[in-house]
């Protein structure tokens, strides 16, 4: 019988297996897909998700793999600027997530976790010891299950987890291209039929996301060259070279209303779905993980659903506000959105707050003092926190190692404070 049976090893699965594994518990991964997928579909790593990355001595590898762009260009000049963050990764990694995806599940192996690929998960059942689930004949036992399984979670449909919401984007465009553009800000621009969407891999690629309220075929009608190289014209005045992958997709926004049900959880976009406005899916999504997997090989399991569920339906507001706001149809409408973006621009503090809370900077979770809050900032002698954390279980600060001054802390495996010493 193995400690957690984690479905889906996209990001967030591999995750939360490794953070189990590496304190000596068995972890089995299943993934219906025989091999990881080729294809990259999100493509931004934040500083916060980096953070925690980097505690598990992982985040220097990934920034190796891409381009760090510290500003987000969204009306003319203006935009935010995450060079300022308070971290040592001030800026937005872009790199495709193949990159995330193989370094993740690399990890996991390395922390014992047994993965089996190829496995279609078609029933679960639970009872007061725990969890059994079922693909075909096979069948696998774990005193908890994690759905980390994607959108169409089939954990969560077997679990009785709901997932209401509605549907935003009907075929918004997905694309890989080559530009003649140095590797430079992020780039968002609309008119008065959408919006575009580029980012720099830093080798002359560039990801394209667009959408056109005049043109929304199915999601399964594949893209032509015609279509992105129309999207770069109108929105961006470009020229596309080379298109190496293409793809559509719908976006919805969706939260399912408990991250629990007995012992089984929900993580990712299992639990939660929302607009590609500032590219937090996946970054939420390991967040998630980070969060869950500790818990659950030391039992405190209700503040996962406390912590966690805030913070999947703040990426929801947000994100739909963005989206809203990009795709007001009409020349009337663009105006208005320009304006708007750049007097909220101009203003110190919407910029700081936006930076913070798009790069998760800023999350903070319910608790007295500095409890619950983001222990990377704190300045120390010695060892960086980050370092301190490659060993599995809570690390203790104390008071003497604090540069700043201030009490010892108890930080918790996913870097936020426990505890504060008198």
């Amino acid at each position: 019988m193995d400690d957690v049976l984690v479905v889906g090893a996209g990001p967030t699965g591999c995750t939360v297996a490794a953070e189990i594994a590496r304190t000596g518990a068995r972890v089995t991964l299943l993934d219906r897909h025989e091999a990881p997928s080729p294809l990259s579909r999100a493509f931004g790593v934040h500083a916060r998700t980096l953070e925690q990355l980097d505690s598990r001595g992982l985040a220097d590898d990934l920034v190796a793999t891409g381009t760090p762009v510290d500003r987000l260009q969204l009306v003319g000049r203006a935009g935010i600027d995450l060079s300022q963050l308070p971290t040592r990764f001030p800026f937005v990694l872009m790199t495709p997530q193949v990159h995330v995806d193989r370094l993740l599940e690399r990890y996991a192996r390395e922390c014992g976790v047994r993965v089996e690929r190829g496995v279609t998960v078609t029933g679960l059942t639970q009872d007061d010891d725990g969890v059994t689930v079922t693909a075909g004949d096979r069948t696998w036992r774990a005193r908890y299950a994690v759905g980390a399984d994607g959108v169409r979670s089939t954990v969560r449909q077997l679990a009785g987890i709901g997932f209401p919401g509605r549907a935003v984007l009907r075929s918004v465009v997905l694309a890989d291209v080559r530009l003649d553009l140095p590797p430079g800000d992020l780039r968002v621009d609309v008119d008065e039929h959408g919006f575009g969407f580029l980012a720099p891999f830093g080798d002359g690629w560039f990801r394209l996301i667009g959408w056109d309220r005049r043109h929304q075929p199915a999601t399964e009608v594949p893209v032509d060259h015609a279509e992105v190289t129309g999207l770069l014209d109108r929105v961006f005045g470009l020229t596309a070279g080379e298109v190496r992958w293409s793809s559509r997709f719908a976006s919805d926004e969706r939260q399912a209303p408990t991250y629990r049900a007995g012992r089984v959880f929900l993580a990712g976009d299992a639990a939660h779905v929302h607009s590609p406005a500032g590219g937090q899916g996946m970054n939420t999504g390991i967040q998630d993980a980070f969060n869950l997997g500790w818990r659950l090989t030391t039992g405190d399991l209700d503040g996962y659903q406390r912590e966690r569920h805030p913070v999947g339906a703040a990426v929801l507001r947000s994100s739909g506000a963005l989206i809203r706001l990009m795709t007001v149809p009409g020349v009337p409408g663009r105006v208005l959105r320009t304006a708007v973006l750049r007097g909220l621009l101009r203003v110190p503090l919407v910029v700081r707050r936006g930076a913070g809370q798009i790069s998760g900077i800023d999350i903070r979770y319910p608790g007295p003092g500095p409890v619950g809050t983001r222990a990377a900032g704190v300045p120390l002698r010695g060892p960086r926190l980050a370092e301190r954390q490659r060993s599995a279980g809570f690390v203790t600060v104390p008071a003497a190692d604090r540069t700043d001054g201030g009490p010892g802390l108890l930080v918790r495996p996913d870097g936020y404070v426990a505890e504060v010493s008198p």
